[in-house]
C-alpha cells in the first residue's frame, strides 16, 4: 500500500463444516484472499468438541501460521480475521478473533467495522462490573453478547445488534453455531457461499472463486444469518436502509468481487469511461497507478479511444510498507514500489489514472518521476470525487486538515502536485458507475452525507478501527 491511499478497515471469514475436514485451511486460504483488507495482525479461531481453540499473531497471514499451527486448528466452526489498526496501540492483544468467556462457556467474534457509540456502552457495561482486556470496540459487542445469553442465542444476538450504532460485518462462533450479521446500514460487506455441504462467510466472494466454493448470496442488511447441521437459519433483527460504502469499489474490495450484486472491476470500469466522458483531455497514451488504478485507466482509454499503455512499473515483492522518517526515505519508498518505465513514456503527453488523492504527497512524487524520465504533458485524472470528510465507518480517514481535496480546490491541488491538469469523476458520475443508486450507497467521505448521526468530537474515533 502507498502512505498516500485511504487503509482498509478488515476482512472476516467464517466456516461451517460438517465433514471437520481442512477447516483450518480453508479459513487460512479465505484470509489470504483478503490479505488486502489488513495486513497487521492475522488470527484463526476455531470450536472443536465443545471447546475454542484459537492463535492471533502479529504479521500477514503467510507470515503468521504454518503447517504445525494450522493442524493444531481443525474442528467443525471457524473463523478468520485480517486487521488494519488506525489511532492507538497496535499489539497482539488487539488482534483478532477475540476470544470472550462468560457464564455460558466462549464466544469468539471477528468484526470489521467501526462503533461510533462504542464508548457509551463501554462505560455503561464498566459501571455494571464488566473488564475489557482490548482498546477496540469489537469488545464491546462481545461482552453484550454475554451478558445477554440468558435470553437465548437468537435473543441474545438481536438485543446486543439493536444497541450498536455504526458499521459492522461480524463472524461469531457462538455455542455449536456460525454467526454472520450485518448492521442495518449495510456498509461494510458480508457473503455466503457453500462448498461441498460446507458453508463459509466472508468479507468478499474472491474468497469463494479461491477454494472452490459456490456463491449463495449476500447477507443482507440489518440480518443475522445463524448456522448450524441444519443449515441456514435467517433474522431481520432491524429495519434496513442500505448505506454501502462507495469506497468498496473505488478501492478497498478486490476487482476479482462482486459486492450486493455489483461487480468491482466493472464498476471501475465504468468510472473510467464516465471520467473520459466528464474531463476528456488530447494526449498520446492513458496509463494508470497500479494496481488500483488498472481499471479505471481502461474504461477511460476504451471511452476516449486514447491507447492504454504502461507507464509506471510495480514491484510486486514490497511487502508492507516500512518507516519512512525522512524526505529521502520517502522518495526513496516511492521509488522502490514503482519505477518509471521510460522507454514507453518519453516525449509523450500522458493521462495517468489513479483511484484517489488523500494527502496529495505521494502523486506529486510519481508526477515528478515521470517528468524527470521525460513525459511531455501530465494530466493527472481521479476516478473518485476529493475525499472531503472523515470516516466513522472502519476507514482509516486522516484529519480534516491533511485531506488535501478539503483544504484546496482542484486548481490549487493541480498547482501542488505538478499536473498539466487535474480533474475528478462527479459523486454523480461514480453513483453511476456503481449502478446501485445514491438511495443505496454511503459517500459521505465526499459529500458529508453520513447515513446516521456521527461523533462530534475532536478526534475520530472512540476506539482502534477493525
Amino acid at each position: 500500500m502507498y502512505e498516500d491511499k485511504l487503509k482498509d478497515e478488515c476482512g472476516v471469514v467464517g466456516v461451517y463444516s460438517k465433514n471437520r475436514k481442512e477447516i483450518s485451511r480453508l479459513t487460512y486460504y479465505g484470509l489470504i484472499s483478503l490479505q488486502h483488507r489488513g495486513q497487521e495482525s492475522a488470527g484463526i479461531a476455531v470450536k472443536d468438541n465443545g471447546e475454542i481453540r484459537y492463535y492471533k499473531e502479529m504479521g500477514l497471514v503467510k507470515e503468521v501460521f504454518n503447517e504445525e499451527i494450522l493442524n493444531s486448528l481443525e474442528g467443525e466452526i471457524s473463523i478468520g480475521h485480517v486487521r488494519y489498526s488506525t489511532t492507538g496501540e497496535s499489539f497482539v492483544t488487539n488482534a483478532q478473533p477475540l476470544v470472550v468467556h462468560y457464564k455460558g462457556g466462549k464466544i469468539a467474534l471477528a468484526h470489521n467495522g467501526n462503533l461510533v457509540n462504542a464508548t457509551k456502552i463501554r462505560d455503561d457495561l464498566e459501571d455494571q462490573g464488566s473488564i475489557f482486556q482490548t482498546s477496540i470496540d469489537s469488545e464491546v459487542i462481545a461482552n453484550l453478547i454475554a451478558r445477554n445469553y440468558k435470553y437465548g442465542i437468537k435473543d441474545s444476538l438481536i438485543k446486543s445488534f439493536e444497541m450498536l450504532k455504526g458499521s459492522f460485518a461480524l463472524v461469531i462462533i457462538y455455542n455449536d453455531k456460525l454467526v454472520g450479521a450485518r448492521d442495518p446500514n449495510g456498509i461494510r460487506p458480508l457473503s455466503i457461499g457453500k462448498l461441498n455441504g460446507d458453508y463459509i462467510l466472508s468479507s468478499e466472494t474472491c474468497n469463494f472463486d479461491i477454494v472452490g466454493a459456490e456463491f449463495v448470496r449476500d447477507v443482507e442488511p440489518g440480518e443475522i444469518v445463524i448456522i448450524d447441521d441444519n443449515g441456514i437459519e435467517s433474522i431481520k433483527y432491524k429495519e434496513a436502509k442500505k448505506a454501502l460504502c462507495s469506497f468498496e469499489y473505488v478501492y478497498f474490495a478486490r476487482p476479482d468481487s462482486n459486492i450486493d450484486g455489483v461487480n468491482v472491476y466493472k464498476a471501475r470500469v465504468n468510472a473510467g469511461k464516465i471520467l473520459a466522458k466528464e474531463s476528456f483531455v488530447e494526449a498520446d497514451m492513458v496509463a494508470a497507478v497500479p494496481d488500483s488504478g488498472v481499471p479505471a485507466a481502461i474504461g477511460f482509454a476504451q471511452a476516449s479511444g486514447i491507447p492504454y499503455d504502461i507507464a509506471l512499473i510495480k514491484n510486486k515483492y514490497m511487502g508492507r510498507t516500512f518507516i519512512t522518517p525522512d524526505q529521502e526515505s520517502r522518495e526513496l519508498a516511492v521509488r522502490l514500489k514503482l519505477n518509471v518505465a521510460c522507454e514507453n513514456i518519453k516525449g509523450k503527453r500522458i493521462i495517468l489514472i489513479d483511484d484517489s488523492i488523500v494527502r496529495g504527497t505521494t502523486s506529486k512524487r510519481i508526477i515528478n518521476m515521470l517528468r524527470k524520465a521525460g513525459a511531455k504533458e501530465v494530466h493527472f485524472r481521479i476516478s473518485s470525487p476529493p475525499v472531503k470528510h472523515s470516516c466513522y465507518f472502519g476507514i482509516d480517514t486522516p484529519s480534516k486538515k491533511n485531506l488535501i481535496g478539503a483544504m484546496m480546490t482542484t486548481e490549487e491541488i493541480c498547482k501542488e502536485i505538478g499536473a498539466d491538469s487535474l480533474a475528478y469523476i462527479s459523486i454523480e458520475g461514480l453513483i453511476e458507475s456503481i449502478g446501485m443508486g445514491k438511495e443505496n450507497l454511503c459517500a459521505a467521505c465526499f459529500n458529508g452525507n453520513y447515513p446516521m448521526e456521527v461523533p462530534k468530537m475532536g478526534h475520530k474515533f472512540v476506539f482502534e478501527k477493525r
